[in-house]
């Protein structure tokens, strides 16, 4: 399974596999399980729809690594209307946003500038931003971003990946700021020098540093969104919660629209607070690839769709 995850991690990045993807009805109609649809109305519909579940959600509009500053303007403005539209449709949905897309390539002042206008929104609107993290070389603009909007706002959090190495020491250096938290594991293709290889090592720091964020990251505007889909892993967090007395308002688990249906459904169903990302838009490939990466045996489900 390793070396099929890096495969898949290598294709999403392959721009004339990401051509020929795109104009295959079966891919597209498989890609159809991660996301409801390419447009924020499709999304705005399926957070309707798990609402009435009681599943809050985030909003993620797909796309990163934006050449001009016009296209950075235009998904700002798009983020602007979409938690207009979320509060005027009285949803809890959150917005996540990957600095790539604000102009980060850019210019790193103005993709401050445009996630400062979505967090003032956010403020206007009692809604939340988060502040999606990208492959290893822009965990420190990331957090730069992060520590500025910040040490203005509350209503900002931030991913961080539990693959790679450094997390535990930027879990410390952010602890003071008493964050808001989406830990997830990684899905980016990286170096062994960088990230850990073995995903037993990536689970146990996970666990860790998630026990670490639960226990003592207690502060007003602190949470812990618990990203990840590993049934086993969730059952050693629930036993710590369980155990250590841990708050429902400390924590939610976040999982991926589409993913282990069944075993969200068990989430809600015992009472557990869980948040789910709805991804939209037209690109969708990269994003694609790596959800594959994530849990390769979803590619039957693609095999199923090509034969079926």
């Amino acid at each position: 399974m390793a070396l099929t995850r890096r495969l898949l991690l290598a294709a999403s990045t392959n721009r004339w596999m990401r051509e020929q993807a795109m104009r295959r009805r079966f891919i597209r109609r498989s890609v159809s399980r991660f996301m409801p649809g390419e447009h924020v109305e499709d999304a705005l519909a399926a957070a309707r729809t798990l609402a009435e579940q009681g599943i809050t959600t985030i909003l993620t509009h797909l796309g990163e690594n934006l050449e001009r500053v016009e296209e950075a303007e235009e998904v700002t403005r798009h983020y602007l209307d979409v938690l207009d539209r979320v509060a005027a449709a009285g949803l809890d949905a959150q917005i996540s946003i990957k600095p790539t897309q604000l102009g980060l390539d850019l210019d790193p002042a103005l993709c401050q500038r445009n996630l400062d206008r979505l967090i003032e929104r956010a403020e206007q609107r009692g809604n939340f931003v988060w502040v999606d993290m990208e492959s290893s070389p822009y965990v420190d603009p990331t957090l730069a971003l992060f520590r500025a909007s910040r040490a203005r706002s509350a209503r900002v959090g931030v991913a961080l990946q539990s693959y790679l190495y450094r997390t535990g020491k930027d879990v410390e250096s952010l602890m003071p700021l008493a964050p808001a938290v989406r830990l997830v594991k990684g899905a980016y293709l990286e170096p062994p020098e960088v990230a850990y290889p073995d995903k037993r090592e990536v689970d146990e720091q996970f666990y860790r540093l998630a026990c670490r964020l639960l226990v003592d990251n207690v502060a007003p505007g602190a949470v812990l969104h618990i990203g990840t889909h590993d049934a086993a892993l969730t059952a050693r967090l629930l036993s710590f919660v369980d155990g250590h007395g841990i708050p429902a308002s400390a924590y939610e688990f976040a999982m991926l629209y589409g993913v282990q249906r069944t075993h969200q459904r068990r989430l809600r169903a015992s009472g557990r607070p869980l948040r789910v990302l709805i991804s939209y838009g037209e690109h969708w490939f990269p994003w694609y690839m790596r959800r594959l990466a994530e849990r390769p045996a979803n590619i039957w489900f693609v095999m199923k769709n090509l034969f079926g």
